[in-house]
């Protein structure tokens, strides 16, 4: 029976070392300030106390740009850790933080992205991206001077003189709000030391990122660290890179004993979050409806730390420009700092914000157009062998067909009236590299890989395609913890890439067992490519998802009240492994996108979280959720293709287009009573 529902299965807060501490953290109560002095003499005896002293010999860590510190000698968002204690339990661990006294200077703040671009603007960090030379993921484009530690532009044809040739021209500003993963399992994370060796148990989407960035901080060889990364209870983005492990491991060296670290909900909301965004689109067309000209504008708080807010950024500026031919566009997108608690990685990554942006747009110009919706996007769609604004051909196409299929769920050609479309593409993180070794055991095989579960079932996957590939029986396949001291490379569990990624590399890995005597087999494969930041020219993803959605929405105006009827997703699935699992991925995609469209916004007054509790922050609950269907597209010979995040991004778009069908054109996310009445008065 699945240990999931036996509860045999063990998450990262249940993990316990014999003599192991317990951690809490003395967060700064101000947006920007200076720690003038931390004086600890009241913590107790037995209590361990970290302070700036104690990890003044570390190195400044992220995964993009090197820009935080273990502890904050200055304090960049209310939340950020300029202290910490570890104690025998939780509960003296955080009766000791509270006994840990912290003198401040206040510093000017700035909380608004477009705000902290203006001249004049309070700088967050003195020495902006400094480490932007650094080996990461994306070349990082700082701009010298400012707030901005990145920008993506794209350069596609002449947008000017496209324009010109424009009949029609629309244009819009949208805001989306930053929104909390809000994972059952908050963050958790264990460290011991060895003899010099560090021990890290973690619940992370990213070992062997994160066994990378400890090695830096600590200046450490990498085979000196060891990331364990048990099964996590939720995640959504949030356990990506560098969050706990940096506090509990110098906790754990200056104490000579194990310390784990559980967060709690409140500390959630202060420790990552989705980026909120600005976007200005502006799209031109001919009298027939053919796009000739696009521009979109990217304004993406990343917060406090740039995490990788440089490539949310860059994700952002290309999904804006959609799954359509246009022969010129601009984009620039820009990740800024900000005193606000640091963004990340969240479900979507980036293609939400945009899209959200981009497809409203498509509905604005279709109205001035005088011209179905529907038509427009078909026009205009991504076919096979077309070339994208990134300059890449595109193949495997199948954007119409996720269009019609969502059309036709709900009506839509019958009466469009209250019913909205959306179609989207969104990349999968590239270049990209993925390893896998099978080894035969008395009863079957193991499956070593570092692709992390999370709730989306990924060892099941694995099971189902080893199985067929090894002729044996899922049950006789065993896919252990990844574990960086024995689970091959991978690039990370996130951007919808494992089945796709580690199922080629199982594929090899089988291959080279059969060829070498069937005991041991190892595969890996890489996806090269990337983009060039200053020209957005290149490959953005070697492996397109693709979806749609349609949205059917009615509206008491006198009230305000949206009620959504019915949402239907359709993603190109290209071949289905796991049938349950990707029903239940796009389950949870649509779910989520409801939340966005309707309910979820951190919010924030003088830059301190105002909601940081689930009862103030609001999901998704049962009675709000109407009629929810999906479907996933296949074709005979295809390719895995990733699903896990790709029916949340156009959900908003398609609620937000149902809603303007009906007269009120709202901009702004999440979409209340509220903004809905201010635009019927508009």
């Amino acid at each position: 029976m699945d240990p999931r529902v036996t509860a045999r299965l063990r998450y990262s807060v249940e993990v316990e070392r014999p003599g192991m501490l317990h951690a809490a953290f003395v967060r700064s109560p101000h947006p920007h300030a200076r720690i003038v002095s931390v004086d600890a003499s009241a913590v107790p005896d037995g209590v361990v106390v970290l302070t700036g002293d104690d990890v003044a010999d570390l190195r400044p860590y992220g995964c993009q740009v090197k820009d935080q510190r273990v502890l904050a000698d200055v304090a960049r968002y209310a939340g950020d850790v300029v202290a910490a204690v570890a104690a025998p339990t939780r509960d003296e661990a955080r009766a000791a933080a509270q006994r840990v006294h912290v003198e401040y200077e206040e510093l000017p703040s700035v909380t608004d992205p477009v705000a902290a671009v203006a001249r004049g603007a309070v700088r967050v960090h003195e020495m902006g991206a400094a480490s932007a030379g650094d080996a990461v993921s994306i070349d990082v484009r700082p701009i010298a001077n400012s707030n901005v530690c990145h920008r993506f532009r794209i350069r596609h044809g002449d947008v000017a003189r496209g324009f010109e040739e424009a009949d029609v021209v629309v244009e819009e500003v949208y805001r989306t709000a930053g929104a909390a993963h809000a994972p059952m399992e908050p963050h958790a994370a264990l460290a011991e030391w060895d003899d010099g060796r560090l021990t890290i148990t973690s619940g992370t989407q990213t070992p062997f990122n994160t066994r990378a960035d400890l090695a830096g901080l600590f200046g450490i060889d990498e085979e000196r660290i060891r990331v364990v990364a048990p099964p996590m209870g939720g995640s959504f983005g949030a356990k990506t890179f560098v969050r706990l492990e940096a506090l509990v491991a110098a906790l754990a060296r200056k104490a000579q004993r194990p310390v784990k670290a559980v967060l709690d909900r409140a500390e959630e909301f202060v420790t990552l979050n989705r980026h909120p965004a600005v976007i200005r689109v502006r799209l031109g067309a001919t009298s027939d409806g053919t796009l000739v000209a696009k521009e979109v504008d990217c304004w993406v708080d990343t917060g406090a730390y740039a995490d990788c807010g440089p490539g949310v950024a860059t994700k952002m500026g290309y999904a804006g420009v959609g799954p359509y031919r246009i022969p010129n566009v601009r984009v620039d997108s820009l990740s800024i700092y900000t005193n606000l608690p640091p963004n990340g990685a969240f479900r979507g990554y980036g293609a939400m914000q945009s899209v959200w942006a981009s497809e409203r747009t498509m509905d604005l110009l279709a109205q001035r157009l005088e011209m179905s919706p529907l038509e427009l996007r078909r026009k205009n769609l991504l076919r096979e062998g077309d070339v994208f604004a990134t300059g890449e051909v595109m193949h495997d196409v199948h954007f119409e067909d996720c269009l019609q299929a969502a059309a036709d769920a709900v009506g839509y050609e019958r009466d469009p009236r209250g019913k909205g479309l959306c179609v989207l593409l969104k990349g999968m993180q590239t270049p990209s590299r993925a390893a896998i070794a099978v080894e035969r055991t008395p009863v079957g095989y193991v499956v070593r890989s570092a692709s992390c579960e999370m709730g989306q079932d990924v060892r099941e996957s694995i099971k189902l395609m080893g199985a067929e590939l090894l002729g044996c029986e899922p049950g006789q396949v065993e896919v252990p913890d990844p574990d960086t001291d024995t689970s091959p490379f991978d690039t990370r569990t996130t951007s919808s890439r494992s089945t796709y990624m580690m199922g080629r590399a199982l594929r090899e890995a089988v291959e080279d067992l059969h060829a070498n005597g069937g005991e041991r087999g190892f595969g890996e494969v890489r996806n090269e490519g990337g983009l060039d930041p200053d020209t957005g020219q290149g490959v953005a993803s070697t492996h397109w998802h693709q979806g749609a959605a349609a949205a059917h929405v009615t509206l008491d105006e006198r009230t305000g009240r949206l009620t959504v009827e019915h949402v239907h997703a359709a993603v190109y699935a290209g071949k289905v492994v796991n049938r349950p699992g990707a029903e239940l991925q796009n389950d949870g995609s649509i779910l989520m996108g409801l939340g966005t469209a309707l309910f979820e916004a951190v919010e924030f007054a003088d830059g301190q979280v105002t909601n940081a509790n689930l009862s103030d922050y609001n999901v998704p609950a049962f009675g709000d959720l109407p009629r929810l269907t999906h479907e996933l597209i296949e074709r005979e010979g295809a390719e895995v293709h990733g699903l896990g995040e790709t029916a949340l991004p156009p959900v908003p778009p398609a609620i937000g287009n149902a809603l303007a069908s009906l007269g009120a054109h709202v901009t702004e996310l999440p979409i209340t009573a509220e903004r809905v009445l201010e635009a019927l008065e508009r």
